[in-house]
């Protein structure tokens, strides 16, 4: 009976010992991921040809002017670009598979929003604003949204920030035509929630007919138009009396994702009526349509503008 117990007791002392053991295991393996992540950058450095000048070229240098100002402008001291410093192009396929590791990790740093609205903007390292699912479509999005954007070739800088929690750097890729991704340049956008409208000028056109556009529009940070979503109505009368009716729809943007769906609900007698389901968002999010309602709606985190509705037209 001793003999079992003592053996019980050796069991349990090693039974700790292995546990322990692998406490520390799992505690080494974790310092060494934390390492590791830390110098991912420097990795990619050693697939970078550096570049002998900090300077970049005119169309980026006018988009980071540009987009200093409409911060200033939206933002005023909740998020600033305090500097950058140019690294040099990527010369293997080592470092583009390195580059999208680095872009989705999720210690770097990611803003989505819309300027125009502060209150919508968010900023963080992506870990910490996306979770779950979220942080599996945000990590996919931008994979998805750079690959085959940045290659070999592909020059990158590092731009440093100052936002509400302190600064931050991110990595910013360009060419010659200007900037091509960054997760702060390019999750956050300008948009004028409200929409435009143009109706035609009935006394000028020489059939019977008159329509009506509405569209978003998505800019960049510096200004430019990123992307546009949108539907026109086109009814035919006679007096007043409306003898057909077609619509058609529209939704593009550049690294992000679109969706526009549009029918006529009523094409003759009064009026003519369509419904129109539109959206615009950043890679980081999701859009579907539901045929059943007639409606685009968005998931996830991102920047993103959603409009669904009816219009009519008459005579």
């Amino acid at each position: 009976m001793k003999k079992l117990v003592t053996t019980f007791k050796v069991f349990a002392v090693l039974s700790v010992m292995a546990l322990y053991s692998c406490q520390n295991e799992n505690n080494e393996m974790n310092q060494q991921e934390a390492v590791q992540a830390k110098t991912t950058i420097d990795e990619l450095k050693k697939e970078i040809t550096p570049s002998s000048s900090q300077l970049i070229p005119e169309a980026v240098q006018l988009q980071l002017n540009e987009s200093t100002k409409n911060l200033e402008t939206y933002l005023k001291n909740d998020l600033q670009i305090v500097g950058v410093a140019v690294l040099g192009k990527i010369s293997t396929q080592q470092g583009v598979e390195l580059s999208k590791k680095l872009i989705t990790d999720k210690d770097q740093f990611i803003a989505s929003g819309n300027i125009l609205d502060p209150s919508s903007v968010k900023m963080g390292k992506i870990g910490d604003l996306y979770h779950g699912e979220d942080l599996t479509i945000a990590q996919q999005g931008l994979k998805e949204a750079i690959t085959g954007e940045v290659k070999a070739g592909t020059q990158v800088m590092e731009v440093t920030w100052n936002g509400k929690n302190g600064k931050f750097t991110t990595l910013c890729f360009y060419g010659d035509s200007g900037i091509i991704w960054d997760n702060i340049f390019g999750g956050l956008v300008m948009m004028d929630t409200r929409g435009n409208s143009e109706t035609s000028d009935r006394e000028a056109s020489k059939v019977a007919s008159t329509w009506y556009k509405q569209w978003w529009t998505a800019n960049w940070l510096w200004g430019s138009k990123r992307g546009e979503a949108g539907y026109k109505i086109t009814i035919y009368y006679s007096g007043s009396t409306v003898s057909n009716a077609d619509v058609s729809d529209w939704g593009y943007i550049s690294l992000g994702k679109a969706k526009s769906e549009s029918k006529i609900t009523k094409k003759t007698g009064a009026y003519g009526q369509c419904r129109y389901a539109l959206g615009l968002c950043t890679p980081t999010g999701s859009l579907s349509f539901n045929s059943t309602n007639f409606s685009v709606s968005f998931s996830g985190l991102g920047s993103n503008i959603v409009s669904n509705g009816t219009k009519s037209l008459y005579p």
